[in-house]
């Protein structure tokens, strides 16, 4: 990718367009991202930005952590994330990433975990319809059949189980920017993104390239 940034998300409002019109938002607090280390093809491999953001006390941090910034002499963050850049010659340890590198009307992809739901059934976990509610019924939010019992005599992989839900990475592509507000350090996205409040979230240049309407 070629421009990237890290934010946490505030939570979802809306604003009005210039025709009135109302635009569901998520807003994304950008705080400027601290370039901590430079990757190169050379000594890791390949091109990457290891950055910094996040307000974080000086106690609440661990050795390994702490002596990458100790080792450059740049102030604590909380966390510490890479970002895979295709020209990583502009950046040198130190530099800032602000949210001015997105404008208004741009397409990005916004990446983060979803909400953790514990364990679950098939019915919420997969959509699995539920049985008959009448009355003798045995069978009402069970996965239904596992399988013959003499041949093959086994449950096959990928039947759809009970189990834990939710706590995925999970990538939202072509999500429009609405506006970039320097003063509070927000960006405005239209539409959800995931992730709980106050989860860290990566915003990047988008990877699909849109279809224009003329085409269609």
């Amino acid at each position: 990718m070629k421009k990237g940034i890290y934010g946490k998300k505030l939570g979802m409002t809306q604003i009005f367009d210039e025709s009135g019109l109302v635009i569901p938002v998520t807003v994304v607090e950008v705080e400027p991202c601290l370039v901590v280390r430079k990757k190169t093809v050379e000594t890791d491999g390949y091109n990457a930005l290891v950055v910094a953001t996040g307000k974080v006390k000086e106690k609440h941090m661990n050795k390994p952590i702490k002596g990458q910034f100790d080792k450059t002499k740049l102030s604590y963050r909380k966390y510490l994330r890479e970002l895979r850049l295709d020209d990583i010659s502009g950046y040198n340890v130190g530099d800032e990433i602000k949210a001015d590198i997105f404008e208004a009307g741009e397409l990005v992809d916004v990446q983060g975990v979803s909400k953790g739901k514990g364990f679950q059934g098939v019915v919420k976990r997969h959509g699995q319809h539920i049985g008959p509610k009448g009355h003798g019924s045995m069978y009402h939010r069970r996965p239904g059949s596992m399988g013959p019992t003499s041949s093959p005599g086994r449950v096959f992989p990928g039947k759809k189980l009970p189990g834990h839900t939710g706590k995925d990475t999970v990538t939202v592509q072509n999500l429009e920017i609405v506006k970039v507000d320097m003063d509070k350090e927000v960006i405005l996205i239209k539409g959800s993104v995931p992730g709980y409040k106050k989860s860290l979230l990566r915003i990047k240049e988008t990877a699909r390239t849109p279809v224009s309407k003329k085409a269609k």
